[in-house]
């Protein structure tokens, strides 16, 4: 028998403002939205490939935690990059951050919104 998830919505406060929901709940896991390297206000992070990682790994941060979880029940990392040149510094920087090695697939892509380098989405456990 096929039931429906219970789908919950989630936001937090002081995260860029974005026209989904930052995450959604769903069957005992929290699908975390695509996050860009963007402050509380939305405005973009600027520096290098790695300051623009770090930006979107702290948006995911907060996202979970409010959602109630952790960085270290994160189990699965999309991470979409403009141009696979800038994958080493990038990868040194998820590696400090995501130090559980969830499983994680990194793909290049031709364009991003707001034209950023680097975009970042997960799947969190409760």
């Amino acid at each position: 028998m096929v039931t429906s998830p219970q789908i919950t919505a989630l936001n937090v406060v002081d995260m860029p403002i974005i026209l989904q929901s930052q995450a959604v709940r769903a069957n005992g896991q929290i699908f975390v939205s695509g996050q860009i390297p963007a402050d509380a206000s939305g405005n973009l992070v600027t520096g290098s490939i790695g300051d623009l990682t770090q930006a979107c790994c702290n948006n995911i941060k907060a996202i979970v935690e409010a959602a109630g979880s952790s960085v270290n029940k994160i189990v699965k990392v999309n991470v979409f990059l403009t141009d696979m040149a800038n994958f080493a510094e990038m990868n040194a920087t998820y590696e400090k951050f995501f130090t559980h090695k969830p499983a994680r697939s990194c793909v290049a892509v031709a364009q991003l919104p707001k034209s950023v380098l680097v975009e970042i989405e997960c799947i969190a456990l409760e």
